[in-house]
């Protein structure tokens, strides 16, 4: 299971885990866009690189969120796998998608910002809690 939806009673949060924190980064991504469309139905159509840092893991995460939001919202574009690299507060991401077809992607909500309120990241056993607001 990439990430589980926890209990909030009116925004989005969830907990993503993996085998290593850029794995966590990557299934949060993947939360992110599976809140807004249905990913499975997404497909690997175009490809898009970005980098982004922080003064730490919780900003890094909060600014690799945020971009990702901010793309979409430009862009239409939606997003179905992800290649996340991390060195320090540093991280480098290659993401496949396509922008929104509306016969194929039924809408399921509008994110509008991630938070950095309940943000949890664990690096022992490698986990992360988002806060999404709807």
């Amino acid at each position: 299971m990439r990430y589980e939806l926890l209990e909030h009673t009116a925004d989005v949060m969830i907990r993503a885990k993996g085998r290593s924190l850029a794995e966590c980064f990557a299934n949060a991504a993947y939360a992110l866009f599976d809140q807004i469309v249905d990913v499975e139905k997404v497909e690997e159509r175009r490809e898009y690189s970005f980098n982004v840092e922080g003064f730490d893991l919780e900003s890094l995460l909060m600014n690799f969120l945020s971009e990702f939001l901010y793309i979409h919202d430009t862009t239409r574009l939606v997003f179905c796998r992800f290649d996340v690299r991390i060195e320090g507060v540093a991280l480098t991401c290659t993401a496949w998608g396509e922008e929104i077809d509306v016969e194929r992607h039924r809408a399921k909500r509008e994110i509008k910002a991630v938070t950095y309120h309940m943000m949890k990241i664990d690096e022992k056993e490698p986990s992360v809690q988002v806060l999404f607001d709807i």
